[in-house]
């Protein structure tokens, strides 16, 4: 099913960016790169590398991520909002959107409970589980967040040159077999 027709207004733009351009997946970024970093750091300050600075590092990164998450959650719940409600598109950002929240609150657990350890420098055991597993559920739901992006084609301007053959997205077994079929009764 098509993506619905996107608006033009200038409110529109500012949550959603430009077309071919969109806002949400550039924010993405800030927010994993800040989740991945705490869990590292974490990682390394439980294994007694980076001493006190490790505990304060970890609870930085956390509570940095949560920020960031914020105009990002508020992005991609905008584009989500105009999808085809119940299309296969549809589907796959709902995944997206609850293994992302899911994630969220996780490492907002994970922050809650490494407080303690940017007071004292260490890196608590719950935060440092918990940050983990919100890593997890953020590395599943980036997954499906790229499928939204390059299965179904989500805020992707299709050009007006023809391009080279693209490597199929959907029914690759169906695409694979008539392709082998076709070059086999050429020869």
């Amino acid at each position: 099913m098509p993506e619905k027709r996107p608006q033009t207004s200038t409110s529109w733009k500012l949550i959603h960016g430009l077309p071919g351009h969109p806002l949400h997946p550039p924010l993405t970024d800030a927010t994993i790169g800040m989740f991945v970093l705490a869990a590292a750091v974490g990682v390394i300050g439980a294994l007694g590398g980076l001493g006190d600075a490790a505990g304060e590092a970890m609870w930085l990164a956390l509570v940095g991520g949560l920020i960031a998450a914020v105009p990002t959650a508020l992005t991609g719940l905008a584009d989500w909002l105009t999808l085809d409600w119940g299309s296969d598109r549809w589907r796959t950002a709902t995944v997206h959107l609850l293994l992302m929240v899911t994630s969220v609150i996780l490492i907002a657990i994970a922050a809650w409970l490494q407080s303690s350890g940017w007071q004292d420098g260490t890196v608590t055991a719950g935060g440092l589980i918990l940050a983990l597993v919100g890593s997890g559920a953020l590395l599943l739901g980036g997954w499906f967040g790229g499928a939204v992006v390059f299965v179904h084609g989500t805020r992707v301007l299709e050009t007006s040159s023809p391009t080279p053959q693209a490597a199929p997205t959907a029914g690759t077994a169906r695409f694979v077999r008539e392709h082998v079929t076709a070059e086999g009764r050429r020869r």
